[in-house]
């Protein structure tokens, strides 16, 4: 075991005092869910079901929704099968209630990343299986699934340069840690052979394909959607979607352009933090008058005014798409300093039939936005002025039309991902004994 795993596992032999503080800090500025805090340190909060059971690991809310077509096709194919689904964060844990979940699926927080919570954890489920989404690899819960037997595949993942030249800093424990997995699938070529060079096991290693592109829509909210539609009425509008508060002010920007042409324009944004929205309100402010500006969270109506509405919520992405023609898929916009924004997954809009506008800067997710590139399925704009163009000529159907065909044309290849991780699950469970 390279030298530094030993230590960090040293260090988390003695780090329950950390984690509990830790907690207690989160849970006092509300990024924890006060209620269930004890599911991070191993306490469980329901009971483990009986027979089968595959525990599924993501860290967060765009990890855990990729899975969720996945375990609706392992649920309608073993009736008997249970899951746990684990995540790291409050707005992972609100989303999938809000969405709902498949049935015989549990949500737990997972368990700190120290021996006697993953002790806990393992005594009380005993899972049958760990599968771990995208790349969230803490040290104690692999070391610790391994040595109970558990058999471990990591799914969906993958490496962007960025990342690549961070891990090569630490290639022997990454790849130490990779060997532990039975099975690697990951997104995209570029990644199967940067994770070669951190030294996972290549025997171990396949291309899978983008599971979020594979998976359904997301969940609509009719009676809500009515209400917001009636009060909409015939304006034109268009969607930034999860964006991030650096480049909200350039989105303010390209909207108050766009206005220019269409003074009904309006525009819905969905910051990528709930806890950002103040900062989203405040770049709205800078460019439009405060009755102008709207917000989900204070239940303000959209008015003939509303320039403006901050859908700052959990969990109702689904519904912004399905109320309007046009998104911008946030997190992709040149931004004035700091690294470059690293992209939203575009198939979320795609499903639902929305024309996709996007930044350049999409590094987590550059072969989706490659393989829309190549049948002419999204358009890219890199400055205000070019979204604003965008924004109002795609209020046009003959516009948006090219668009949407292309996109859908890669849609159309999305399944093979799904069928992949559904393959790579039956796999594992010919493998279980019977309970």
């Amino acid at each position: 075991m390279p030298l530094l795993l030993r230590l960090y596992l040293g260090f988390a032999a003695v780090s329950a005092p950390f984690w509990r503080v830790v907690l207690w800090l989160r849970q006092r500025k509300g990024r924890e869910d006060r209620t269930r805090g004890r599911e991070k340190l191993g306490y469980f909060t329901r009971a483990r079901p009986d027979g089968r059971l595959l525990w599924f690991h993501a860290v967060s809310v765009g990890e855990a929704q990729a899975l969720v077509s996945l375990l609706d096709r392992l649920g309608a194919a073993h009736p008997d099968l249970s899951v746990l689904l684990t995540t790291h964060t409050l707005a992972s844990a609100q989303a999938l209630a809000q969405r709902g979940l498949p049935a015989r699926v549990i949500h737990q927080f997972a368990p700190a990343d120290y021996p006697a919570a993953l002790r806990r954890f393992l005594r009380h489920w005993r899972p049958d299986a760990l599968i771990v989404a995208e790349a969230d690899m803490w040290p104690v819960m692999l070391t610790r699934a391994r040595r109970a037997g558990l058999p471990m595949v990591l799914l969906n993942t993958h490496v962007t340069a960025r990342r690549y030249r961070r891990r090569r800093r630490v290639a022997a424990s990454n790849g130490y840690l990779m060997n532990l997995f039975d099975q690697i699938l990951v997104q995209d070529a570029d990644s199967l052979e940067r994770f070669k060079d951190l030294g996972a096991p290549a025997a171990k290693m396949s291309v899978m394909g983008v599971l979020k592109a594979a998976s359904a829509p997301l969940p609509d909210q009719a009676a809500e959607r009515a209400v917001l539609d009636r009060q909409i009425g015939a304006r034109p509008r268009w969607l930034a979607a999860s964006t991030k508060a650096v480049e909200e002010p350039l989105l303010m920007q390209a909207h108050g352009l766009a206005r220019a042409q269409r003074p009904d324009l309006l525009f819905l944004i969905a910051p990528r933090q709930r806890t950002e929205a103040d900062a989203t309100e405040a770049a709205a402010r800078a460019l439009f008058p405060a009755a102008a500006i709207a917000r989900r969270s204070r239940q303000d109506p959209i008015t003939a005014d509303t320039s403006v509405y901050i859908a700052d919520t959990i969990g109702e992405m689904g519904l912004w798409y399905r109320l309007v023609p046009v998104a911008y898929t946030g997190n992709s916009m040149p931004v004035p300093s700091g690294p470059p924004l690293t992209g939203k997954n575009p198939f979320e809009a795609v499903a639902l039939g929305v024309m996709v506008l996007h930044g350049p800067d999409v590094g987590n997710f550059a072969a989706a936005y490659a393989r829309l590139a190549a049948e002419g399925g999204a358009l890219e704009v890199r400055d205000a002025q070019a979204m604003a163009r965008a924004v109002v000529a795609a209020q046009d159907p003959a516009f948006r039309a090219p668009f949407l065909a292309g996109a859908a044309r890669v849609q159309a290849d999305n399944l093979h991902p799904l069928e992949t991780a559904v393959a790579a699950m039956e796999t594992v469970l010919a493998r279980l004994p019977a309970r």
